[in-house]
């Protein structure tokens, strides 16, 4: 790999938002903002822990991470197949947001570090 295509790699990657993928119809999604103290909050407390359980392993997971935790909702920062998630959010503000999403209806919806633990509870009823 030349020093270029390195160069462009590595700027263009990070700004991907994050998607690992599962075949079990739920999707966990994550919203924040990389100027959000509490999105930085939960990556520190919980996002390593998260990838680790079996329960990420189930799931497809994608992060909505924009630059700036105002720009969270826009349609922009939402990958083309979540619009209709994204559409469903009755209140478009907030971040740290933590959405389960079965068979493209929103079943959790909740927002705040202190959600996480129940947003794991809910995802573990999901999934059975």
């Amino acid at each position: 790999m030349n020093r270029r295509a390195l160069l462009f790699a590595g700027l263009v990657l990070p700004a991907l938002p994050a998607v690992a993928s599962a075949a079990s119809g739920v999707e966990v999604i994550y919203v924040g903002g990389w100027d959000c103290p509490y999105c930085t909050m939960w990556k520190n407390r919980y996002k390593e822990e998260w990838l680790a359980s079996p329960e990420y392993r189930q799931v497809t997971y994608v992060e909505v991470d924009s630059p700036k935790l105002r720009e969270a909702y826009q349609e922009r920062f939402w990958p083309g197949d979540l619009r209709e998630v994204l559409a469903q959010i009755p209140r478009k503000s907030g971040t740290p947001r933590f959405l389960i999403v079965k068979d493209g209806r929103i079943v959790f919806n909740d927002l705040g570090v202190d959600r996480w633990k129940r947003a794991m509870l809910a995802l573990k009823n999901v999934l059975g």
